[in-house]
């Protein structure tokens, strides 16, 4: 719970710092090119600024991972810290409130504790592994849909070509494409979407690490795209493909992507 305190406050400093740059040109300014290989935005730098001067103060993690800086040592005994400052870089600085920090914490190389912030509304996910995921101090459980023509899903292809899973976005009812994946994955924990399936093979740890354990905490299932366990290494330049849903739905998903 201490971690998850810490969380709140790093989500707070984050907050106040990219006020005034959320919807600007400002806050869209290249500041130069990231770890994981794509522009690092002023937005971004700020926010991770916020976290590594907290983390510097108050050492939770051996190791830090993020999207822009890449790896970073600390005093901390023990862990690894997977953050992405603002997931959902695009729509933060132009203005569409679907945008989060994600932060996850990581032991023996498992992600025990997991934290998202929605940083334009300021809903709250969490999640401690084996103690379910929470929200508002709710219990998240996922949707109990079982059948493809009544899902929502998110679904993303690469550069926007849908053949993958043309077959996939015909059957099921609904088709959204959000821009966060930390609060997709939050989402399907909290049943509001029943799925989230990205093929573009960029899904990076620091994107996934926390919105998984949220997910399955709350009783959702993640796998790759031939429904085996997804691994993602510690690395911020290696992504990965990945499908999310409610687990009821999940062995159908993976037909239709077959």
């Amino acid at each position: 719970m201490e971690f998850l305190k810490s969380c709140d406050q790093m989500a707070g400093a984050i907050d106040d710092a990219i006020r005034d740059l959320v919807g600007t040109a400002e806050g869209d300014r290249m500041i130069r090119m990231g770890a994981d290989g794509t522009p690092t935005k002023l937005i971004d730098q700020v926010a991770e600024d916020c976290v590594v001067s907290y983390l510097l103060e108050n050492p939770l993690c051996r190791t830090l991972i993020s999207e822009e800086l890449g790896i970073r040592e600390f005093g901390g005994e023990e862990g690894t810290i997977f953050l992405d400052p603002v997931d959902g870089t695009y729509n933060a600085v132009n203005g569409i409130p679907f945008y989060a920090l994600s932060i996850a914490y990581a032991k023996e190389g498992r992600v025990e504790q997991a934290y998202v912030r929605d940083l334009a509304n300021g809903e709250t996910f969490s999640a401690i592994r084996g103690k379910g995921a929470h929200m508002a101090g709710k219990i998240l459980q996922v949707s109990p849909t079982a059948n493809l023509d009544e899902a929502a899903m998110s679904i993303y292809g690469r550069k926007f070509d849908p053949k993958r899973v043309m077959q996939l976005g015909q059957k099921i009812r609904r088709w959204r494409l959000l821009g966060a994946s930390a609060l997709e994955l939050s989402y399907i924990g909290a049943g509001r979407i029943d799925g989230f399936i990205d093929l573009r093979g960029t899904l990076r740890v620091t994107d996934a690490a926390a919105g998984m354990l949220i997910c399955t905490e709350a009783g959702g299932m993640v796998s790759d795209m031939n429904g085996n366990a997804i691994n993602f290494p510690d690395e911020v330049t290696i992504g990965r493909c990945l499908v999310a849903t409610n687990a009821v739905l999940h062995h159908k998903v993976i037909e239709y992507l077959r």
